[in-house]
């Protein structure tokens, strides 16, 4: 019994040594074989002028969405926009796509080059060519196009030329607008000299 004692205590006391110096060494392994950290990993800082930025302060994909009066959804999406520094109400911007829906279930779609904000005047100018795309079967071009921000209302005073459900046609303006006759429905009116060349569609 005394000799299983001994063998117990002689035991115990190896392993207080050992078990610290095993436990050192996988520590030590582990730092051994870490992977180093390269600095060249690190997440790189964005390569913008600050000083440009504030200087000509901008907006990057910025979208604005808005009902209008009359319950029509409108949103408008650009690549860039800027305030204009003399109008705190006034913002240009290039690259857009403006998406107008409209509570009888139709819906426009303009994708222009530039436009202008003007908040206080509740209106929106595109130019540098409009493509306009109907979801009653239109696709219309034409240079520039004026859009109300409070009611449904596009207009424009220059020509335009495409395609519609009848064939294609060409006009000097054209307007978007709510019927006046009180039923809800919207209307697109081409006028200034329409002409269509009707396309008769064969089955």
């Amino acid at each position: 019994m005394t000799g299983h004692d001994n063998f117990h205590s002689t035991a115990v006391a190896w392993l207080k040594v050992a078990l610290p110096l095993l436990a050192l060494a996988i520590l030590s392994t582990l730092f051994l074989v870490s992977r180093t950290i390269d600095p060249s990993d690190a997440i790189p800082f964005a390569e913008v002028d600050v000083k440009d930025r504030v200087r000509q302060p901008r907006l990057t994909n910025p979208t604005w969405a808005g009902v209008t009066d009359d319950g029509a959804a409108l949103t408008i999406a650009a690549s860039e926009a800027r305030p204009e520094q003399a109008n705190g109400a006034a913002a240009s911007a290039t690259s857009l796509v403006a998406d107008l829906d409209t509570p009888d279930g139709a819906s426009t779609q303009l994708v222009a080059a530039r436009g202008e904000f003007d908040t206080a005047a509740r209106v929106f100018a595109m130019d540098g060519g409009v493509l306009i795309t109907t979801s009653t079967g239109y696709t219309l071009e034409t240079d520039a196009m004026t859009a109300a921000l409070d009611r449904t209302s596009l207009m424009s005073d220059t020509p335009l030329a495409g395609r519609g459900p009848a064939g294609t046609l060409t006009a000097g303006a054209m307007e978007l607008v709510q019927a006046p006759d009180g039923t809800g429905a919207y209307v697109l009116v081409l006028k200034n000299g329409v002409k269509l060349v009707y396309q008769p569609v064969v089955k």
